[in-house]
């Protein structure tokens, strides 16, 4: 027995003398795994004595909808904007975040697409778990990336995991770090092989950049600047 969760509780049923043993961990997409069996893969696992128990049952948090779905439109609206596909990034914010605009990692990263304090501030993202303007900055973000790498996706995700400093260290390549190289392969098999890529040319963009509480703000937008 094994089962995935995002969140979830163990209720156990005290209906007869009995013992379990339950294990948990994360798997590699951080989503938490409960199982009455230990891992034959080495994760680190805590485990769990439940006494008197006749079994285990496990409950979820239902959602109406596709939690995907919830944030689609935002996705498509700014992927257009920056004229970068929306498959893209679609599965940058599924590898990051899980589509969890509350997510939070160790390292400080906030958020759909997981942008770290100092990026928030380079796109004038204030409130980095608001998903409309945690996408809008972290599209942006992707955008300049994509042309830093003349539209070299897979140098683009490398720089986003691991920053543009390391990719160049590395005569820009993808870093030899197994994080960045899992990421970047995970990420590319989510999106699939560029079916939606955007037409070059189909939408001209425009740079802006404006100046908000002293801080230069850069935005792409279709309509011509005044």
């Amino acid at each position: 027995m094994s089962v995935a969760l995002v969140a979830g509780t163990i209720v156990a049923g005290l209906a007869s003398p009995a013992h379990a043993q339950i294990f948990s961990w994360r798997d590699a997409d951080g989503r938490l795994v409960l199982s009455d069996a230990r891992p034959k893969n080495g994760e680190a696992v805590r485990s769990f004595a439940v006494p008197a128990a006749e079994g285990v049952r496990t409950t979820r948090e239902t959602m109406a909808a596709d939690r995907s779905q919830l944030y689609d439109d935002i996705i498509v609206e700014n992927s257009r904007l920056n004229n970068v596909r929306p498959s893209l990034v679609r599965a940058v914010v599924q590898v990051e975040s899980g589509f969890n605009p509350r997510a939070y990692s160790p390292k400080g990263a906030m958020g759909l697409m997981q942008l770290m304090p100092a990026t928030a501030r380079e796109f004038g993202v204030r409130n980095p778990f608001n998903p409309d303007e945690n996408v809008r900055g972290g599209v942006a973000y992707l955008r300049q990336l994509l042309d830093r790498y003349d539209n070299n996706e897979q140098l683009a995700l490398a720089a986003y995991n691991a920053g543009p400093g390391a990719v160049d260290k590395h005569g820009q390549s993808i870093p030899p770090y197994r994080e960045t190289r899992d990421y970047v392969t995970k990420v590319n098999g989510i999106a699939g092989d560029g079916a939606d890529r955007p037409v070059k040319g189909r939408t001209k963009l425009y740079r802006v950049v404006e100046v908000v509480d002293g801080r230069e703000i850069i935005k792409y937008t279709d309509t011509k600047p005044q």
